[in-house]
């Protein structure tokens, strides 16, 4: 319904032409006035007679296929759009902010084997069927807490998903306006419009308020989750207006609507962003319209005046068109490259594209990070200094990378990507310096590479005692690795979210 609302014409004067088409139809389609005319000097049996088929069989003309024809090429020329072009910088999904509820009420038996655990399936089928795309996920009781940022991994959130217990949390209870108040914080640091999914069997009454959004600081799309046995809703969770709510089912349908609610919101996100252009879809109505006029080939059905019409449109065609193929015969070299683009073929759209800032943006989505670096060190807009930042961190080229950000700044000062993503860049290189100032392989001192040498010359840390494995011992087996890590990740988030907790508390 968003893009039904959006959907408007770029260049809306080409729809005068439709006035002058529909005008040249009514004046050069054969009237049935006009055929009983050139028969009226003969009788009617012998007129009947010498007629070549039916006398109101042909109802269809070859100006009505030429009129069609040039409805299209109008409409295609006026530029439909519906949706905008994201930006090639940024993931083309939604980041999702996960909020899950880890209380006592959780581990009820009653969705076996608990709520709790059905909850992370969910979770998991969840980031599986959005691969690419970024995941946050919170964790909360009493109190909330961020157990991890934004990230593409689910290799990184499938052990911190298995180690959420309730008895990691350092305070009991339901505060679910303290996990969307961090949830908040998370879709505002990200670069893209996202949502926020919380999974949950019950919703304090308490935070009902924190749910309702705010004529000056509005919430982003918020979805819930309840994971309650044969579909039941609380009754709270219904009043919700800014929510959409979601029963946990044993297939995979709840994730399928979770998904398309995603996808929808990320859309109407998108287009409420101006700084976003608009996605040309007038190139769609090539297709029919060049099927139309291979009907001009037909015995009968040729117009010699369309020939005129064709030497007009082929001198206004744009002088950069190659003809390598049938392909080049109807779309331009970036139209090619902007469906490649859009198929995820990179390279190949890093090779089609003829404008620069596109071609660099797809050679930067395919890796070629030296040959986008050069592409955008080109160009003097702002946009093309920040790319060659990304392009040059990405390539480990930190310094370059920093003074890439600083020229898109001194080229745009109000741009506060680029002043983060400098800072951050600095930061790097300060980092790798001191570390690599630091470094001591001890060859010069006759420490061999078999010795082992602890280098604390500014004192940092506590002692520690460090004792060495057996030479006879067994080494692990799988199933003991994993439950280690399984203990291990529970001792670790227990510990850190008391930390977290302490640090807060006045």
């Amino acid at each position: 319904m968003a893009q039904l609302e959006a959907f408007h014409f770029l260049r809306p004067l080409w729809l005068l032409a439709l006035i002058g088409i529909a005008i040249v139809w009514y004046l050069v389609r054969p009237k049935k006035a006009d055929i009983d005319s050139e028969t009226a000097d003969i009788a009617p049996h012998l007129a009947d007679a010498l007629r070549v088929g039916s006398r109101g069989k042909r109802k269809i003309y070859p100006i009505d296929g030429v009129s069609i024809c040039l409805v299209l090429l109008s409409l295609a020329a006026a530029g439909p759009t519906w949706s905008r072009i994201p930006n090639p910088l940024i993931a083309e999904t939604a980041p999702l902010v996960v909020a899950l509820k880890v209380t006592e009420t959780m581990e009820t038996p009653d969705l076996a084997p608990t709520r709790l655990d059905r909850a992370r399936f969910k979770i998991l089928d969840l980031i599986g069927k959005r691969a690419g795309s970024r995941t946050a996920l919170i964790a909360y009781a009493g109190t909330a807490h961020q157990v991890s940022p934004l990230t593409e991994d689910p290799n990184i959130l499938r052990p911190l998903l298995q180690g959420l217990t309730p008895a990691v949390m350092p305070v009991a209870g339901d505060n679910a306006a303290a996990a969307l108040a961090m949830a908040v914080d998370v879709h505002q640091a990200a670069e893209a419009p996202g949502a926020i999914l919380f999974v949950l069997d019950d919703l304090n009454p308490v935070d009902m308020a924190a749910f309702e959004a705010d004529s000056d600081s509005p919430l982003p799309p918020i979805v819930m989750l309840v994971t309650l046995p044969e579909g039941q809703i609380p009754p709270q969770l219904d009043r919700l207006k800014q929510a959409k709510v979601f029963a946990l089912t044993a297939d995979d349908s709840d994730i399928s609507r979770i998904e398309r609610q995603l996808r929808s919101a990320h859309q109407a996100a998108l287009l409420a962003d101006e700084r976003l252009a608009w996605n040309d879809r007038g190139w769609w109505l090539l297709w029919p319209a060049a099927l139309l006029a291979l009907f001009w080939f037909r015995r009968g059905w040729t117009m010699r005046w369309t020939a005129v019409a064709f030497v007009v449109l082929g001198l206004q065609m744009p002088t950069t068109a190659r003809a390598e193929g049938w392909i080049d015969w109807f779309l331009t070299p970036d139209q090619q490259g902007r469906l490649a683009y859009e198929d995820k073929q990179f390279a190949k759209a890093g090779a089609l594209f003829e404008d620069p800032m596109w071609r660099g943006y797809a050679k930067l989505r395919a890796g070629q990070y030296d040959e986008a670096a050069e592409i955008f060190a080109r160009l003097d807009s702002a946009a093309a200094a920040f790319a060659e930042g990304l392009a040059r961190i990405r390539n480990r080229e930190y310094r370059p990378g920093a003074r890439a950000f600083e020229k898109a700044l001194i080229r745009q000062p109000d741009f506060p990507e680029a002043e983060t993503n400098r800072e951050i860049a600095w930061a790097i290189v300060d980092y790798v310096e001191r570390t690599r100032e630091q470094s001591d392989t001890g060859e010069e001192g006759g420490i061999g590479a078999d010795d082992i040498v602890f280098d604390n010359e500014a004192q940092r840390g506590a002692e520690t005692q460090i004792e060495a494995p057996d030479e006879d011992a067994a080494p692990l087996t799988a199933q003991q690795w994993i439950d280690s890590i399984d203990t291990d990740m529970v001792d670790f988030l227990r510990n850190r979210f008391l930390l977290e907790n302490a640090g807060q508390a006045p």
